[in-house]
């Protein structure tokens, strides 16, 4: 039995929970992992990805050395280069100097419209601070985001529109302390699956109630004393008739309104039409269960919404989510333990990296960039001549490709983000990224997107760096390295800093340092920035991790928000209208596609696809319901081809009653059958999420032979 040389103790790199893991080492490989019975967030639980999905360190796949292309690209002809034959290896001088003259050439050419970089909500808070400050500081430009555009940017938008916040405003095992929670447009017990544990002790141990709201017959169905089975797209008079019963039958918290909120007028007026009846006849969901829903969440003492990407990935997002915070707010059920809103968050530092900055209309902290005294500060803090930052909004992760252009965007960063599969409508977004001038891609392998690029610098995992993640509880937490990194990768942050250095004198524009010997110090510049963070120290999370807000250097953190008050003052109600998801089924496209994540596989795949846990789950598979699957003489396993107005695929049937009739779903982690070929690219007007969960699709049955070749495509695939 091998023993440990040492055991490091580490933050999970997969989903928003933040496990924590003791990584165990002998000499520099990391062979099992464990978690303590304590950990404060997990409890000694682990999921399969926590447990052992490590492996893709060692991968062979993994680049190690700095690429640069051997064919210059030019746009319009733009090509993807996965094959060691098509890259050459180059010294980190010669990939970094190439990188800075070609960002310099084409921002001096064409200014700060021409430069984008997308951060990423897998790297760690220090990373994305640097990134976006690299960006904003030399480049002056704000087109910078990340994955949270394509996931839970409509519930940042309607949180901060109502409350002024946009985290999850209580600890995820405060479930415990429920009477009565929601559960909606989350598949939990694979998506967040140590939550899910917590929410089924909630119910056999405590004797919650929980109500799931959602179009799949998910796990949790199974532990919930309502189902209310929404047809895709309805959650608006789905949520409201539940706030229309709560008016109409006087449930609602009068003094929690008065004290508290504004609009509330307004609001009554707008749910006299969401009739329970009305509802039935939109959702597909009976009356007298919406009647028993609203009754229960009302007259509870502790009751919480929990929400995941089913509710922002619409057209309509951000009124979904503002559909949430009425109940919350007309039932008094938020700023105590036990009560509130909470937005479960995808990846492990989407919160983190939102926090960082990592957005095109925030400075870290939600500081708007249009907000001159906000501009001001960065300035002087970032050590940048009056006015030289800029003033504008940045284009979201959908526009900037949307906006790539001769006089758009010329130039993109990506620093671990996947737009080549994480993109809706990936035939638009292929064209855009073959018209590119210039593609860095930052990660550890060269995915859909990174073959792009006409230079790659190869990042060193969560295991092989020092860091911070911010989990969906608000939690920061350590991330150390625990080995050393692979061949010649570096950290992130330490390849922000040396390229920043090398553009800065390019540009004879010396501004705030970038010789950071340590992350600890880039958190505490963030934290002199950002409030919510000053009193966030490596010295003070080294065993728990600390909630933010933690204002100074002796407070204890905040579990749950919102105790005395909003921190845009009263909570805001907000009128809501029931606006159809974009595209509809019809003759010709009669199922409604929805998409999401399975419990083997993370996102787009990059880690996932290059570790053991592929052998789990090695090519995507559609469910289908079985009477549809019968109708169309659709075999268990068959093959089939799915159809949108946008792309067509060819993968397996999943034949299960966990679909219902006239709807099917789809994973996104799989590059030959990659479920955003068919997904609408059309969003939200107020978040510029798109619409994930709403595309019009048909499906036909196929030979084997038209299948694609799973063990092809990774050979075929990465360097």
């Amino acid at each position: 039995m091998l023993k440990p040389d040492r055991i490091v103790s580490t933050t999970c790199p997969y989903c928003g929970v933040g496990c924590n893991l003791q990584l165990h080492i002998q000499g520099d490989t990391i062979y099992k992992v464990t978690t303590p019975f304590d950990a404060p967030v997990n409890k000694g639980n682990l999921c399969v990805k926590g447990r052992f999905g490590y492996d893709f360190v060692y991968h062979p796949r993994r680049v190690t050395t700095p690429l640069i292309r051997k064919s210059p690209q030019q746009p319009g002809s733009r090509t993807q280069a996965f094959d060691r034959a098509e890259w050459r290896e180059v010294s980190w001088d010669e990939a970094l100097e190439y990188t800075a003259d070609r960002l310099v050439e084409i921002y001096q050419r064409d200014g700060a419209r021409a430069m984008a970089a997308y951060c990423c909500a897998k790297a760690t808070n220090e990373d994305n601070y640097l990134l976006q400050k690299m960006y904003r500081a030399l480049f002056r430009t704000n087109h910078i985001d990340h994955c949270t555009r394509l996931c839970h940017a409509a519930s940042v938008v309607a949180l901060q529109m109502a409350v002024g916040s946009s985290a999850m405003s209580n600890t995820a095992d405060e479930v415990v302390d429920n009477d009565v929670f929601i559960l909606t447009g989350s598949n939990t017990t694979e998506n967040h699956p140590i939550i899910a544990l917590q929410m089924k002790a909630a119910i056999q141990k405590h004797g919650a109630k929980l109500i799931v709201a959602d179009p799949r017959r998910i796990e949790m169905v199974d532990y919930a004393v309502l189902w209310l089975a929404q047809k895709p797209g309805t959650d608006v008079p789905l949520f409201s008739a539940m706030a229309h019963v709560i008016l109409k039958e006087n449930r609602y918290n009068q003094e929690f309104i008065d004290a508290r909120t504004e609009n509330f007028a307004e609001f009554a007026a707008s749910m006299e039409k969401f009739t329970p009846e009305y509802a039935e006849s939109i959702t597909g969901v009976s009356r007298d269960k919406i009647i028993e829903a609203a009754r229960l969440y009302a007259g509870a003492h502790n009751a919480a919404i929990y929400w995941s990407l089913g509710i922002p990935e619409h057209s309509h997002g951000t009124a979904n989510a503002l559909s949430l915070i009425n109940l919350a707010l007309l039932t008094g059920h938020i700023g105590r333990r036990g009560n509130g809103l909470n937005p479960l968050r995808g990846q492990n530092n989407v919160q983190g990296a939102s926090d960082s900055g990592a957005m095109p209309w925030h400075y870290p902290g939600y500081q708007s960039v249009a907000n001159e005294d906000a501009a001001q500060k960065f300035e002087r803090a970032w050590n940048i001549e009056p006015g030289g930052l800029n003033r504008k909004l940045g284009l979201t992760t959908t526009e900037i490709l949307g906006n790539v252009q001769p006089n758009g965007v010329r130039a993109l960063y990506i620093m671990g983000e996947n737009p080549m599969m994480s993109e809706p409508n990936l035939n638009h977004t292929r064209h855009q990224m073959e018209q590119l001038e210039f593609v860095v891609a930052q990660d550890l392998f060269i995915n859909e997107s990174g073959a792009f690029a006409d230079v790659f610098l190869p990042a060193a995992s969560w295991a092989e760096k020092e860091g911070t993640f911010t989990n969906t509880d608000r939690r920061v937490q350590r991330v150390r390295q625990a080995i050393s990194p692979r061949g010649q990768a570096r950290a992130d942050w330490q390849i922000v800093c040396d390229l920043a250095q090398r553009i800065e004198k390019r540009l004879g524009r010396p501004t705030a340092r970038w010789d950071y010997t340590h992350p600890a110090q880039v958190l505490e510049e963030m934290g002199s920035l950002v409030p919510e963070y000053a009193g966030v120290r490596y010295h003070r999370i080294e065993n728990l991790g600390l909630q933010v807000p933690v204002l100074d250097d002796e407070h204890p953190g905040t579990p749950f928000l919102f105790a005395e008050s909003f921190p845009r003052g009263r909570g805001k109600f907000h009128p809501l209208e029931y606006v159809p998801s974009a595209e509809m089924p019809d003759d010709d496209y009669p199922f409604i596609l929805t998409t999401g994540r399975v419990l083997e596989h993370w996102h787009g795949g990059t880690l996932t696809r290059n570790s053991g846990l592929n052998d789990l789950w090695p090519e995507a598979l559609i469910e289908i319901n079985p009477e549809d699957a019968a109708r169309l003489g659709v075999a268990p396993n068959g093959p089939v081809r799915v159809t949108s107005r946008r792309g067509t695929i060819v993968l397996r049937a999943r034949v299960t009653s966990k679909a219902v009739r006239g709807v099917v779903f789809i994973p996104f982690f799989y590059g030959p059958a990659a479920a955003n070929l068919l997904t609408n690219d059309v969003v939200d007007p107020q978040a510029k999420i798109p619409e994930y969960k709403v595309s019009a699709v048909r499906i036909t049955p196929v030979e084997e032979s038209e299948l694609p070749d799973p063990q092809a495509f990774q050979s075929r695939g990465r360097y």
